[in-house]
C-alpha cells in the first residue's frame, strides 16, 4: 500500500498538467516556487469538511511523529518544528485574507543529509472545506506561504517545487527546494522523491476521517 501511495504521488508530480503554475524567482521572504501543483478537497474528506465535526486542534506529535521522512531511498531530516495561531504570519500577499478563520498552522522543516536539499511542510487549520478550496486557489496566484524560520540562507525555493492540498478542511503545503547558491550547480538536483518525502506527513491527516 505505501509503494502504492508513493508511485501515485510520483506519477501525479511529473503529470501536474494544468495545475502547475510557474513563477519567476522573487525576494527571501515572498519568494514562490518554481512549480506549483493545487489538488481542491474530495469527497473522500467530507467527515472533517469542517472544523465543527472535527474540532480537536492537530497537536506537532500528531503531525511529525518522526524524526525523517523517506520516499525513493531518499531520506530528509526534520530540522525543527513551531505551532502558530497567528496564521496571517505564515503567508504573504492576497493568501494573509484567504487564511481568515484559520485557527492554527503547524509546520516544519528539512533537510538532506547532505544538505542539498531542504523542504518544508505546512498545514493549516481553516473553518470549512470551502475556505480551505479558497485558500489553496489563492495560493496558485496570489502569495504564497513564508520560508519557516530557521531555514538555512541557502533556501533556493523560487528554484523549487510545492504543492498544496485542501483535505476536508485542512491545507497542507509542501515545499522543496534546492540549497545553496543558484548556478553553482545546487540547483539542479532532483526534486521528485523530496517532495514526494515532505509531502508525507498530509497523508497522516487520514486518520482524523475514522475519529
Amino acid at each position: 500500500m505505501r509503494k502504492w501511495i508513493i508511485a501515485v504521488a510520483v506519477v501525479a508530480l511529473a503529470a501536474a498538467g494544468t495545475a502547475v503554475f510557474l513563477w519567476s524567482r522573487a525576494g527571501t521572504d515572498t519568494q514562490r516556487p518554481a512549480t506549483f501543483r493545487a489538488e481542491r478537497t474530495t469527497a473522500h474528506y467530507d467527515p472533517i469538511a469542517t472544523r465543527a465535526a472535527d474540532p480537536d486542534p492537530l497537536t506537532v506529535a500528531e503531525v511529525f511523529p518522526t524524526g525523517s521522512v523517506s520516499a525513493g531511498g531518499v531520506t530528509l531530516t526534520r530540522q525543527g518544528t513551531e505551532q502558530l495561531t497567528d496564521c496571517a504570519s505564515a503567508v504573504w500577499g492576497g493568501a494573509r485574507e484567504a487564511v481568515a478563520g484559520c485557527t492554527q498552522v503547524l509546520r516544519a522543516r528539512y533537510a538532506t543529509r547532505d544538505g542539498r536539499v531542504l523542504g518544508q511542510f505546512v498545514v493549516f487549520n481553516l473553518a470549512d472545506s470551502a475556505a480551505a478550496d479558497r485558500l489553496v486557489g489563492v495560493l496558485g496566484r496570489d502569495g504564497f506561504v513564508r520560508p519557516v524560520p530557521g531555514a538555512p540562507e541557502g533556501f533556493q525555493g523560487a528554484a523549487g517545487w510545492a504543492q498544496a492540498r485542501a483535505l476536508g478542511h485542512y491545507v497542507t503545503v509542501s515545499w522543496v527546494a534546492p540549497a545553496g547558491t543558484t548556478g553553482q550547480g545546487a540547483d539542479k538536483a532532483d526534486l521528485t522523491y523530496p517532495q514526494v518525502a515532505v509531502d508525507s506527513p498530509s497523508l497522516l491527516l487520514q486518520h482524523r476521517l475514522v475519529r
